[in-house]
């Protein structure tokens, strides 16, 4: 993705997420200009450790004595809880030159567990501060680290890359040199020489897939981002299949045993449905109640919230037709449903006289 992408994913995975985006790219790319742009862009202040000239003290504070207890002074960097909301940026994460550094920052990178917060040694972050990371990738054209698979399986990687369009509009917005804009116009091959092909070899894993959900649950990326985040997290291979079966899953109608038993689940599927799709969620689950009308009290309510999320008129044909199968009307009749189905009731029987 290119740096305006790279800034609309960071924005919600920032604003609306836990998880810890590390952008990866080449040198001279924008990652860190970026990166500072998103939190003005989102009102967070903005604090950058450059891990690479940091020691494990830099990070953790200095031990002191308070009689016999040893403690570690807050390092002068390390947000207050009541500074405003801020990002702090982990810059050079893999430029780490002492094995401890890396080892320190490893657990200030790690999303907090859920209703934890993120730590590092005996410091307690803020919630309301969040964590991002930048490195170059590890293709030998950089004196960097390998980072080990655990750490990487931490983070969403987000991958950006030189894009002349791009650059083009912030050249032009930053009033570059005339004359360097031209040239680069004629010769985009030129704005940078091509470097290796991104790919941290993210591979799927119990916590990769649970980030994956965090994501889809929270946050909203185009169909083209969504790919590249996903890749970033499980890898490609996974991601492209998963993708493909959540378009395969999304033009198959939702079926009666699913709103009957699993109403929560495709609830926002249900509301997202073509109308020729909820046309057959209907008919099915009028005829799965005329087979079997008997229905447990979790089913019953699922049915009631069901026809509730229908759209009106959808509604008043669903309660015309379950009304004709006598065990469905009498619990569509009980008064703790009044205010889904009495319309519709009353509807039908204005229809009827």
């Amino acid at each position: 993705m290119n740096i305006t992408q790279m800034k609309q994913v960071l924005a919600e995975i920032l604003t609306k997420t836990d998880l810890t985006p590390c952008v990866v790219g080449h040198r001279g790319v924008g990652k860190s200009a970026g990166i500072v742009q998103v939190c003005r862009e989102i009102g967070r202040d903005y604090v950058a450790l450059r891990l690479g000239q940091m020691e494990v003290g830099d990070l953790v504070g200095i031990p002191y004595r308070d009689g016999q207890v040893m403690h570690w002074s807050r390092p002068s960097w390390w947000p207050a809880d009541d500074a405003p909301e801020t990002i702090v940026h982990c810059d050079e994460l893999n430029r780490a030159q002492q094995e401890d550094t890396l080892q320190a920052i490893f657990q200030f990178v790690e999303p907090p567990v859920e209703k934890q917060s993120r730590r590092l040694h005996t410091h307690t972050l803020h919630p309301k501060h969040k964590v991002v990371v930048s490195i170059n990738p590890p293709d030998g054209s950089y004196q960097v680290a390998t980072l080990d698979r655990a750490l990487l399986d931490r983070m969403v990687m987000i991958y950006v890359e030189t894009d002349y369009n791009c650059w083009a509009r912030y050249a032009r917005a930053q009033q570059f040199d005339d004359g360097v804009q031209q040239f680069l116009a004629a010769y985009p091959n030129l704005l940078s020489r091509p470097g290796a092909p991104l790919d941290m070899q993210m591979e799927p894993t119990e916590r990769a897939w649970e980030m994956v959900s965090t994501l889809r649950r929270a946050c909203r990326f185009s169909a083209d981002l969504e790919m590249e985040v996903y890749a970033g997290i499980v890898g490609q291979e996974a991601a492209v299949s998963f993708l493909r079966w959540s378009r395969e899953q999304k033009d198959r109608p939702v079926t009666a045993r699913q709103v009957l038993d699993h109403w929560a689940e495709v609830a926002g599927r249900v509301q997202e449905q073509r109308d020729d799709l909820q046309a057959v969620t209907l008919n099915d689950l009028v005829t799965t109640l005329e087979v079997d009308p008997a229905l447990s009290r979790e089913q019953e309510l699922n049915l009631v919230a069901y026809i509730g999320a229908l759209p009106r008129d959808l509604r008043f044909g669903l309660v015309k037709s379950l009304v004709k199968i006598p065990p469905v009307a009498d619990l569509l009749c009980k008064d703790d449903y009044d205010d889904v189905i009495l319309e519709a009731i009353a509807a039908i029987s204005r229809e009827a006289s």
